[in-house]
């Protein structure tokens, strides 16, 4: 069986690198680009595997390649790489259309657990991803005003922001937060974000 084809975008010479020897290791068939405009170029023909790109770089960003990919026509699964406090940025990658993100910098398991699933995703005979369900029924336990403090941490809001569109202080949001996050059993905002992008919830 042919290997699945990875498409890796990124301004960074090192990070193209590293990705090509991980995934490469990982059995993938990696292709790197270091601009979106190469990628695009390349993708004039239908295009196979999926898209990994970072979203900050020069020219064009991740998230106007995105939208230049949807507008050609092109259904190819894509994951954005984000840095630190990218949330609302892949938040809005994943509204045009990204099927995932991952924050730098990232385990390698996280990655190729990404890219799998992105793949599943691209084959349309594939269920429902059990994980995905496993939160919706987690976030069903939620409270009303829990769910509010939810909605507004996957807009990007802070404590004193949410604290006040909801009238409440910043150290109350902060304890809704803790007990939201325990109850999704999310490991961090960004897996919560995420998680609650991937399962439509923003």
């Amino acid at each position: 069986m042919a290997a699945d084809v990875v498409h890796v975008v990124d301004d960074d010479a090192a990070m193209r690198d590293s990705l090509a020897f991980l995934l490469d290791t990982a059995g993938f068939q990696v292709v790197l680009y270091e601009d979106g405009t190469r990628l695009l170029d390349a993708l004039a023909g239908a295009g196979t595997g999926c898209i990994l790109t970072d979203i900050r770089m020069p020219e064009i960003d991740g998230l106007e390649l995105l939208r230049r990919l949807r507008a050609a026509g092109h259904t190819l699964p894509v994951v954005m790489m984000t840095g630190h406090g990218d949330v609302p940025l892949a938040v809005e990658a994943m509204k045009l259309g990204a099927c995932d993100f991952i924050e730098k910098p990232f385990d390698d398991e996280v990655l190729l657990q990404a890219l799998h699933s992105a793949l599943r995703r691209a084959d349309p005979a594939e269920p429902a991803d059990p994980a995905l369900q496993a939160f919706l029924r987690r976030v069903a336990t939620l409270s009303e005003r829990e769910r509010q403090v939810l909605h507004h941490l996957v807009g990007g809001g802070t404590s004193k922001e949410i604290g006040r569109a909801l009238a409440i202080s910043p150290r109350t949001v902060e304890i809704y937060r803790a007990k939201l996050m325990a109850k999704t059993q999310a490991g961090s905002l960004q897996e919560l974000v995420r998680w609650a992008v991937l399962a439509g919830l923003a």
